[in-house]
């Protein structure tokens, strides 16, 4: 807290039981933290955290395709990456050389559209972006089909594989459908089965992602 306001004469009033107790005060944001978190955050939680999943997913897959260039080449219009430099577009200017404490790089769907960086020493440097896909969190509502596309699949296992323009689990997909998560799990079967789609499990939950093979059939239909 001091060091957040040290060109400040003085803490405000809010401020001082961190100085006084610092535990006290601790303890005190952590339950308001907690409450914040029950009512704001856990009943949406899946869903995000899905979509953060499914961006780790997409940026390991970039990393191992084309290294650190193909990584950071989509991240955002101010990131770029060049003879081993990162550089991200700020108003301050600052260098900082990562020695061995190596990068965090945190997908985030609260810090749109700025890129937020941790250059603190007392932090490991960090890099926290807009998640890919984050203007799609709250969408509801089954995407259109090409009628061509919908006779072929059928309605429903048309706007599935659809939908899997970035990596979605189950869950994600049923509730952005309207449709039961046993439903989609069939459906996800056979468009797998197929090749269309692609599973990718992260942790507890299975991602899907369109093949190039679904790629394809949704651009022709």
């Amino acid at each position: 807290m001091q060091r957040s306001y040290r060109r400040k004469p003085t803490l405000p009033a809010v401020l001082e039981p961190f100085v006084e107790d610092p535990a006290a005060g601790l303890a005190a944001v952590v339950e308001l933290l907690r409450a914040y978190w029950d009512r704001a955050l856990a009943p949406h939680w899946p869903r995000v955290r899905a979509l953060l999943e499914g961006d780790v997913l997409h940026r390991a897959r970039e990393m191992a395709d084309g290294g650190a260039e193909r990584l950071f080449a989509d991240v955002d219009p101010t990131v770029s990456w060049a003879d081993g430099i990162l550089s991200i577009d700020k108003r301050a200017q600052q260098d900082v050389d990562l020695e061995d404490r190596g990068l965090l790089f945190v997908p985030s769907v609260f810090t749109w559209p700025d890129v937020v960086l941790i250059t603190d020493p007392h932090w490991q440097p960090t890099i926290v972006y807009p998640a890919r896909g984050v203007g799609t969190l709250w969408e509801t509502g089954r995407p259109a089909a090409p009628d061509a596309l919908g006779a072929l699949l059928g309605k429903v296992r048309a706007a599935v594989l659809m939908a899997l323009d970035r990596p979605r689990s189950t869950t994600d997909l049923a509730g952005a459908l309207g449709v039961s998560a046993g439903g989609v799990s069939q459906h996800l079967g056979v468009l797998r089965a197929a090749g269309l789609v692609h599973g990718h499990r992260v942790g507890r939950v299975v991602l899907y992602l369109r093949s190039p093979a679904g790629d394809g059939l949704v651009g022709a239909g």
